[in-house]
């Protein structure tokens, strides 16, 4: 039966599937290209693959406002996620890689998730309810599970330290992204691509690295504008339904997907930790897809702009422009008046309220 709540559950998992592609498809691009021009192209391929499909659809198909642009109170936010996850952070990794055993950084790198979920909730006030933290600790515990190497040495040291503290700016990043993401994702998107991509060749600049030819490039920049680009609009329209943490949680799967097709493609064996991880895994999503969270809330008169409808009770307003219809999504500035009531919701757009113990 579909909810409201299935729609994005499907674009937070499909999200995770493009992303967790990215993985073996990226691995046999790195015979013939380095790390950091690597990063550079997937993440200019994502901001040009939608600046060109964005520039397709308005060439060719009527205009419909259906997304809020982005304004200058925006910006901030758009300036500190492209800043902490598209500069500080793959910074980080790339100095802390140098000291880190392999099997170590993939271990780690499953911090993001866990980052974004303390983030939202200690500095964001998310609710989190008990089932979501379980939930977030079995698909963790699942991804943690499937990314150990048997072959490698393990241990912390200054370079793990960065890692960690790599994800953290991942976890920062999402969560500010959070902010604006009842804005057009797709705008969002290609300024965050351009953004890090540009950052990650001047990188590679600076450090001497050298770059591949133009069919690898080409490739590289066509894995990112799927596995990057529609992967993050996908992430941040469920994230104005979700929240940072659920949505978090359900891209959790993506190391699982990319391991899975990794057996698949580059005809890698599964070993036994993966076998265990699966059920971890189905359980996590289980607890993330069962949750019922309803109780008496309040909202506080509003005024913005993001998609909706008029199907629910907190767009029942009326238009003075005949040309949009109440029941099709669009977009325009409105208010919403004070309001009372009961009923289920996620920490979305509208519900990122407070909660008492009992809640």
């Amino acid at each position: 039966m579909f909810t409201k709540r299935t729609f994005p559950v499907l674009q937070a998992i499909s999200a995770a599937l493009l992303f967790g592609a990215n993985a073996p498809f990226a691995k046999l691009l790195l015979g013939e290209i380095e790390a950091v021009p690597l990063a550079a192209f997937l993440y200019l391929g994502s901001g040009f693959g939608l600046l060109i499909f964005r520039s397709l659809l308005t060439a060719f198909s009527p205009y419909e406002r259906t997304e809020a642009p982005l304004e200058k109170n925006d910006l901030p936010w758009l300036i500190g996620a492209i800043l902490a996850g598209g500069v500080l952070a793959p910074i980080l990794l790339l100095f802390s890689l140098r000291h880190t055993a392999a099997s170590t950084a993939s271990l780690l790198l499953n911090c993001e998730g866990m980052a974004t979920v303390l983030i939202a909730a200690l500095t964001f006030q998310e609710a989190i309810s008990k089932r979501i933290w379980a939930a977030i600790v079995c698909i963790t515990g699942a991804s943690i599970l499937v990314s150990i190497s048997s072959g490698g040495a393990w241990g912390i040291s200054l370079g793990a330290i960065g890692v960690m503290g790599a994800c953290i700016l991942w976890g920062v990043d999402n969560n500010l992204t959070r902010n604006i993401s009842i804005k057009d994702p797709i705008t969002i998107v290609i300024f965050k691509g351009i953004g890090a991509g540009s950052f990650s060749l001047l990188l590679a600049y600076c450090f001497d690295i050298p770059l591949p030819n133009l069919s690898v490039i080409f490739n590289a920049m066509l894995l990112g504008s799927i596995s990057y680009g529609i992967s993050i609009v996908l992430f941040i329209m469920a994230m104005r339904n979700l929240g940072s943490a659920r949505t978090s949680a359900f891209f959790g799967v993506a190391p699982f997907v990319g391991v899975l097709l990794s057996f698949l493609i580059l005809r890698e064996t599964p070993n036994a930790l993966f076998l265990i991880s699966v059920p971890l895994m189905i359980m996590g999503i289980f607890l993330l897809l069962g949750e019922q969270h309803a109780h008496k809330h309040s909202h506080s008169p509003a005024l913005h702009e993001h998609p909706h409808d008029h199907t629910d009770d907190h767009h029942a307003h009326f238009h003075s422009v005949e040309a949009l219809i109440p029941n099709k999504t669009h977009s325009h500035l409105h208010t919403h008046e004070s309001l009372e009531h009961i009923h289920a919701h996620n920490p979305d757009i509208h519900h990122r309220h407070g909660h008492t113990q009992e809640q």
